[in-house]
């Protein structure tokens, strides 16, 4: 076990040798403060909890970072965890710290009701810490380090849950803070419990094949040194297998086991100057096999997190392939302390250019709009590795989540743009709105003043919680009306599949109690949020259903499939549908199936488009998805109206000439208006001709069906299915 004089010393060596100019007397009155604090708590392995923040303090040391960076490490858990108060540690080190302080305690003391909202509004706490002062969010990392490295004394579940947190949130945000050494030590350590038989499996297997690997690195090591040294470049060379995460990941990947994987190894080069490296680079070029595809320039194009290198992938003699890492002293020093090594605090003074990481503000701006659980998963893509470099036709690059389409490319640019897209191109061809934009594509956003503003459609194919949050906004503002509509019918469905009294919504101090719980003010600013996505109908009722069934209960009631009340007839008249319990609500009459009155038919509430109509038989009406069943609603065709609808026949027949204007003649003498015909051959002397046109009513279409069965050579007429 850790005694205390254990770890304050290696701290003090650490501070000798990292930060020769920090205030020791100030750092010595914040270890006496806090132990004193902290004197009565206990560590998980028995040791007192002084230890801990030591520990946090000499890793924020090692990256680097200030006395106050230090002290706040040190005084991290005082305000959580102590009778200390932020005014208590502002009147004896300063506002500074104390400041630091408040941004890196959690919120222990609000119950939610779900996870997802508790890590949410732990974070928002962190990221607007952090847009003030980057400080908090790196001691915050710190901390969960030296959690990792003490999870063996964890029950089993803390293990799992902690290293899972780590893996979604902490591993990632490391990585967008260009923090590589801490990254790669929380997913190692992370994968450990969460994947002990697969850690095992490959620590195993790189500790029996050590021997080979050293020998293997140690030649490449000689054959780039003799090179380099030749022709007058001065440098240092590392080799070194990947670390385990990144081996993992590669199994999962290529689905392969770990002895058939090749590209375990990783060899840095570092040297003077940026010329240095692409010499370097030509010669390694020149000395083993390039993979093709496989070389990046992050030196001309920087990650977001500033890291900078070359990499390559060669393959030597050997057979085997490895990749090759070029940067200078500068980048190298980026790259293992990230934000770190850029942030060199001047004692006393506060202040940095930590704004310029656009990616905080994004990060506070999406959580606004958005449902905890959604939040989560968009911070988990927005902060992971894979990203994408582009261009606009100025030649400005744009950074964006690996698989993002044009519309994020116009979110990116600015919210106006992208509402007012009507188009886009890439590399100067015109493309579609889901088209993945791949590094180097040059984009190229249309825009009309007299657009409609974005689709709800959009909401599907764009990858960024960026262009996501900024979609829902402005369906927000502008279709409130349309978005209470929607909430509603999508909320009251949930209520009915349930077996729930619509009843149960006019109990206004039950309503209150369940609005106060879903965080609303009154229940069109809740239909609204379901209506513009920032909250789905399952969730909102998920949430409250225990309140419901013990409101029911105390009223004696037992909750039981509600009969729908007969579908009132005048309504809708303008479609020629009426819906069920909507008053007011777009019709759409959908072109999969086309129905025409007289056919069975149901509704589907869409997001963003009212109500769209299918025939009963339509291969796109299902209610097995427990998530879209609500969805489905009941609707009739209204009094019968001399009214044309648009359908499609599909006709089989026999291929022979004139059979084409057979079907176009018969349409003719029946007096319909066809809006397309068109035919081509099949296999085995069949042809298919599609014909669309519109008929008043199903008597008629029966009709005309009738009459084309009886051209010579037809063999089937079937209503249009696409």
């Amino acid at each position: 076990m850790e005694t205390f004089n254990e770890r304050y010393e290696s701290l003090m060596r650490t501070i000798q040798q990292r930060n020769a100019l920090a205030d020791i007397d100030r750092i010595n009155r914040a270890v006496n403060y806090a132990r004193e604090k902290h004197k009565d708590q206990k560590r998980k392995d028995g040791s007192p909890y002084i230890i801990h923040p030591l520990a946090v303090a000499e890793i924020v040391t090692e990256i680097g970072l200030d006395t106050d960076a230090i002290l706040g490490a040190i005084l991290h858990d005082c305000i959580e965890d102590t009778d200390s108060t932020h005014d208590d540690i502002a009147k004896l080190f300063g506002s500074a710290v104390a400041e630091l302080v408040e941004g890196v305690t959690k919120l222990t003391r609000v119950e939610y009701s779900t996870l997802e909202q508790q890590q949410m509004e732990n974070l928002r706490k962190m990221f607007l810490a952090m847009s003030k002062d980057i400080r908090v969010v790196l001691i915050k990392i710190c901390d969960r380090l030296h959690n990792t490295r003490t999870m063996e004394y964890q029950t089993p579940a803390k293990q799992i849950s902690k290293s899972r947190e780590t893996m979604d949130i902490y591993a990632p945000l490391a990585h967008r803070l260009g923090m590589q050494k801490i990254k790669w030590e929380l997913e190692d350590t992370s994968l450990k419990y969460l994947e002990p038989e697969r850690y095992a499996e490959i620590t195993d297997y790189v500790d029996e094949h050590q021997g080979e690997a050293d020998s293997f690195m140690k030649e490449i090591q000689s054959k780039i040194a003799t090179r380099l040294s030749s022709v007058g470049i001065h440098g240092a060379i590392y080799g070194r297998i990947k670390h385990i995460y990144s081996i993992y990941r590669k199994m999962l990947s290529q689905s392969k086991s770990i002895d058939e994987l090749y590209d375990m190894y990783a060899f840095r080069v570092i040297v003077d100057t940026i010329p240095d490296c692409y010499n370097v680079l030509g010669h390694i070029h020149d000395l083993f096999n390039l993979v093709p595809g496989r070389f990046k320039d992050y030196i001309s194009t920087p990650k977001p997190n500033m890291y900078q290198s070359l990499h390559t992938t060669v393959i030597g003699q050997q057979g085997i392939p490895f990749e090759v890492q070029i940067r200078t002293w500068k980048m190298h020093e980026t790259a293992e302390y990230g934000i770190a090594a850029h942030w060199k605090y001047k004692e006393g003074i506060a202040g940095g250019n930590e704004n310029d990481f656009e990616w905080v503000r994004r990060l506070l701006e999406s959580q606004q709009e958005t449902d905890a659980e959604d939040y989560i998963h968009s911070l988990k893509i927005d902060m992971y590795d894979d990203e994408v470099f582009v261009f606009t036709p100025k030649g400005k690059v744009m950074s964006l989540p690996r698989g993002s389409t044009p519309i994020d490319f116009a979110y990116a640019i600015h919210s106006g743009v992208g509402n007012s897209m009507v188009g886009a191109k890439v590399n100067n061809r015109i493309a579609s709105f889901d088209q993945k934009l791949r590094n180097g594509d040059i984009v190229e956003v249309l825009t009309s003043k007299s657009a409609k503003g974005p689709s709800r459609d959009w909401l599907k194919i764009c990858n960024s919680n960026q262009a996501r949050t900024k979609i829902k906004q402005w369906f927000k503002k502008e279709k409130r009306e349309e978005n209470i509509a929607h909430g509603k019918a999508s909320f009251e469905g949930e209520l009915r599949r349930a077996g729930f009294q619509m009843s149960v919504l006019q109990d206004e101090e039950l309503l209150s109690i369940l609005l106060k719980k879903l965080s609303f003010d009154d229940i069109e600013d809740m239909y609204a949020a379901i209506g513009y996505g920032g909250l789905t109908a399952t969730k909102a009722f998920g949430r409250i259903r225990d309140d419901l069934s013990k409101a029911a209960k105390q009223t004696k009631e037992t909750p039981k499939p509600v009969e729908t009340a007969p579908i009132k007839p005048d309504r809708h008249k303008d479609s020629g549908v009426i819906v069920e319990d909507i008053d007011s609500c777009m019709i759409k009459f959908s072109r999969c199936c086309t129905p025409v009155p007289g056919d069975d038919i149901i509704g589907f509430i869409t997001k963003g488009y009212g109500v769209s109509v299918h025939r009963m038989d339509c291969r796109n009406v299902t209610k097995d998805d427990p998530q879209q069943a609500a969805r489905w609603v009941k609707v009739a065709w209204s009094a019968a109206e001399n009214k044309p609808f648009s359908t499609t026949f599909e006709i089989d027949a026999n291929d022979r000439s004139g059979i084409w204007l057979d079907v176009a003649g018969v349409l003719n003498a029946a007096k319909v208006k066809v809006s397309e015909i068109s035919g081509r051959e099949m296999p085995a002397g069949k042809a298919r001709i599609v014909a669309t046109f519109e008929v008043c009513n199903v008597q008629e279409l029966e009709a005309i069906r009738n009459r084309i069965r009886n051209i010579d050579g037809v063999v089937d007429v079937r209503r249009g299915q696409n």
